[in-house]
């Protein structure tokens, strides 16, 4: 067994040990999700951000690492978006509260419930409305690709 080629194998994933640039690609679906699902679970590093406002939702950025764009956004009780898609790949999950989606597709149209601890790709053709039908406020994390 040739031992010079140990170091190479034992580096897989790591910067080159020969100093070359490597590629850097933009981060995947599940990279971006599981960046929601750790912030999710750290909220000493955003609660104290959230603010409440009666007249509609409050979005606050809360970082942009690597090409990626963080934020939270808050909605208050009644509150709908409006039918709209969305460009790029955004992932979200909701923190507190619930909202109810009406997506719309060419079969049809389905009404579904967010609920709390579950993360959500959005993009695409993903035509779809949100509403906050509860009596609080819902509070949503998301990230997108800078």
């Amino acid at each position: 067994m040739d031992l010079d080629l140990v170091p190479d194998i034992t580096m897989r994933g790591q910067a080159d040990p020969h100093g070359r640039d490597a590629v850097k690609r933009p981060p995947t679906v599940g990279q971006l999700a599981a960046r929601i699902h750790g912030l999710a679970a750290r909220p000493a590093d955003w609660w104290h951000r959230v603010r409440f406002d009666a007249a509609g939702p409050v979005r606050v950025a809360l970082d942009e690492v690597e090409g990626v764009r963080l934020w939270l956004t808050t909605w208050p009780p009644g509150h709908r978006t409006g039918v709209h898609d969305h460009a790029g790949t955004e992932v979200s999950a909701v923190i507190a509260g619930e909202l109810a989606e009406v997506k719309i597709t060419d079969d049809g149209v389905t009404e579904r419930p967010l609920r709390a601890n579950r993360v959500r790709v959005h993009g695409g053709d993903h035509t779809h409305e949100l509403t906050n039908p509860g009596p609080a406020y819902a509070v949503t994390l998301h990230a997108q690709l800078a």
